[in-house]
C-alpha cells in the first residue's frame, strides 16, 4: 500500500474511534450531586425514586444514592456505638441520563434545593442566574464509593483539645487530665495527666478515658 493511502487509511480510522468516543460519552449516564435541605437525604432520595416510577423515567434516572461509611462513636462513658456516617452530609448522587425531563424530575423534588454545576449569568437583571448541573468526574465518584465500603470504621470521639478527662482503665486508671491532642485515625489521644505533681503527657486509647462533666 502506498505510504499516502496508508496514512489516509490510518488518519479515517482516528476519526472513528473519535466519533465513537464521543457517542459513548453522549450515551453514557452520569452521576450528579444534588443538594438538599439538611437532614432530608433519605426522604429525598425516596421522594425521587416514588417520581421515577411516576413520570415513567425509569430509562434516564437510573440510581439514588447516599453514601455512607462505618463509624465508631465513643460516648462520654467511653462505651462504643456503631453506626453509619454520611460521606456528604446535605447531598444525593443521582445516576442518569442528563435531559429536561430527568432533570425537571429531581429538581421539582420536594427539598431538592439545586445540582451542583456552574452558575449561568442571567443576561438582564439581578438575581442568581440558571445553573447548568456539571457531572462528577471518575476520580471523584471512584473516591467517594471506595469511602462507603471501607472495612475499617472510622472511630469518632465526642473530645477535643482542652477537655477534662478521666482516665477509666489501664495503669494511670482515676487519674485525671486535660486533652491537648485527638487523633481519630488511630483511636488514640494525648492528655497531661498530673503525676507526682507535674504534667506528664501521656498517650491512651479511645476506650481508655471518659470526658468529665
Amino acid at each position: 500500500m502506498a505510504p499516502a493511502a496508508k496514512e489516509g487509511q490510518n488518519s479515517a480510522l482516528q476519526s472513528e474511534q473519535t466519533k465513537r468516543t464521543e457517542i459513548n460519552t453522549l450515551t453514557e449516564a452520569l452521576w450528579y450531586a444534588v443538594q438538599v435541605a439538611s437532614g432530608c437525604e433519605k426522604r429525598v432520595k425516596t421522594n425521587i425514586e416514588q417520581r421515577i416510577q411516576t413520570f415513567d423515567v425509569a430509562d434516564k434516572i437510573l440510581q439514588v444514592e447516599i453514601p455512607h461509611t462505618p463509624t465508631v462513636k465513643i460516648r462520654r462513658d467511653g462505651s462504643r456505638h456503631n453506626s453509619e456516617e454520611k460521606v456528604f452530609p446535605g447531598y444525593v448522587l443521582v445516576r442518569m441520563f442528563m435531559d429536561d425531563d430527568s432533570w425537571q424530575v429531581v429538581k421539582n423534588t420536594s427539598h431538592v434545593i439545586n445540582f451542583v454545576g456552574s452558575e449561568q449569568k442571567r443576561g438582564t437583571g439581578r438575581g442568581r442566574g440558571h445553573v447548568k448541573p456539571v457531572p462528577l468526574s471518575i476520580g471523584e465518584v471512584e473516591r467517594i464509593f471506595k469511602q462507603a465500603t471501607r472495612q475499617e470504621p472510622i472511630v469518632k470521639i465526642d473530645m477535643a483539645t482542652g477537655d477534662k478527662i478521666v482516665v477509666s482503665s489501664g495503669p494511670f486508671k482515676d487519674f485525671e487530665g486535660e486533652v491537648i491532642e485527638v487523633s481519630p485515625e488511630r483511636s488514640k489521644l494525648k492528655a497531661l495527666l498530673s503525676i507526682f505533681g507535674r504534667d506528664t503527657p501521656v498517650e491512651l486509647e479511645f476506650n481508655q478515658v471518659k470526658k468529665q462533666a
